[in-house]
C-alpha cells in the first residue's frame, strides 16, 4: 500500500510539471480513435496492439476477437466542456472468433459543422495467431432532428493483431479519414511483464507510432498499465508530447471505472469512463 500511495504522489507532482505542449489541433474532430476510452486515454493514446476492451472497435477492430461475450463502455468528459462535447462509447460482441462492433462519438451543443460519427465494426480471427478486422465510419449531419443509423461520407478502418506469444502483440491500423486511400498508418506494439516479483502485479507496456501519408509529422504515443492490486489499475504515458495518467477500479471482471487526466494546452483535461463485461 505504501508503493501504490508514493507512486501516485510522484504521477501526480511529476506529471504537470514534466508535460510537454502540443498544437491547438482536435484529433477527437476527426475519425481517429484519439480520446476514446479513459484507459487508452491513461496508457498515453498508445492502444493500438492493447484494443482488448469494447473500444477495440476505434482503436484497433481486429482487437474485437480477445474476449467471448459481451462488452460495452461510456466515456464522458466531466468539465469544462466548451472545446470538446463529444461523448464516445460502443458495444462490442465476439463469439468463437468473429466480433460485432457498434459506436459513435456525437457531438453535442457544438457548433453546425462539427463532425461527429456512427461506427460498425466486424472481426475475425485468422488463425492462432493473427486476427483482422473492419470498421466503417459514417459521419453525420448537423443540424439534424433525427437520429442518424448511419450518414455521409463513409470511411473506414483496417486493423490487424498479431499475437506469437501470450505476452506479446502487435497492432496494425490503417485510417482512411476522406476522401480515396489510407491517411494515417500506425504500427503498435504491447507487452505485458509478469514475472518473479511481478507476477501478482502485472504490467503492460505499449507504443504507437502513427505515420501519415500526407504532409504531416509522424506522432509517438507511449504507455504502461500496472497493477498492483486486482482491483486497481494505474497507468501513465505520453500522447505525442502530452503527459496522461489514469486510475481504475475493476469488480469480479464485471464492471470497470477509469479515470484519466491528460496535460495539454492550456490546461489540463479530465475523463471518466464505465464499461461492462458480460
Amino acid at each position: 500500500m505504501k508503493t501504490t500511495y508514493i507512486t501516485l504522489c510522484l504521477l501526480w507532482l511529476i506529471v504537470p510539471v514534466c508535460a510537454e505542449t502540443t498544437s491547438d489541433k482536435r484529433p477527437f474532430e476527426a475519425a481517429r480513435p484519439l480520446y476514446v476510452g479513459a484507459r487508452a486515454l491513461g496508457m498515453g493514446n498508445a492502444f493500438t496492439a492493447v484494443a482488448d476492451d469494447a473500444s477495440a472497435g476505434f482503436w484497433n477492430p481486429a482487437g474485437l476477437i480477445q474476449w467471448q461475450g459481451v462488452k460495452l463502455f461510456a466515456v464522458n468528459k466531466f468539465h469544462d466542456r466548451s472545446d470538446y462535447r463529444f461523448d464516445p462509447k460502443g458495444i462490442g460482441y465476439s463469439y468463437r472468433g468473429y466480433s460485432l462492433f457498434w459506436g459513435n462519438k456525437i457531438a453535442i451543443g457544438v457548433d453546425s459543422g462539427v463532425p461527429d460519427f456512427n461506427y460498425y465494426g466486424i472481426a475475425r480471427q485468422l488463425g492462432p495467431y493473427l486476427a483482422a478486422g473492419l470498421s466503417l465510419k459514417f459521419k453525420r449531419r448537423h443540424p439534424s432532428t433525427v437520429y442518424q443509423f448511419f450518414g455521409y461520407e463513409t470511411a473506414y478502418d483496417l486493423g490487424l493483431l498479431f499475437k506469437p506469444r501470450p505476452n506479446l502483440k502487435f497492432g496494425c491500423l490503417a485510417q482512411n479519414l476522406e476522401g480515396y486511400g489510407i491517411q494515417w498508418l500506425t504500427l503498435g506494439i504491447s507487452y505485458r511483464y509478469a514475472e518473479h516479483w511481478l507476477r501478482s502485479a502485472p504490467c503492460e507496456f505499449s507504443i504507437d507510432f502513427a505515420l501519415p501519408t500526407e504532409s504531416r509529422t509522424p506522432e509517438l504515443y507511449i504507455g504502461a498499465e500496472w497493477h498492483p492490486f486486482p482491483i486497481l489499475p494505474l497507468r501513465l504515458g505520453i500522447s505525442n508530447g502530452s503527459l496522461t495518467g489514469g486510475v481504475g477500479i475493476t469488480w469480479k471482471e464485471i464492471f470497470y471505472i477509469n479515470y484519466a487526466r491528460i496535460f495539454e494546452k492550456p490546461s489540463a483535461s479530465d475523463f471518466i469512463e464505465m464499461a461492462i463485461s458480460f
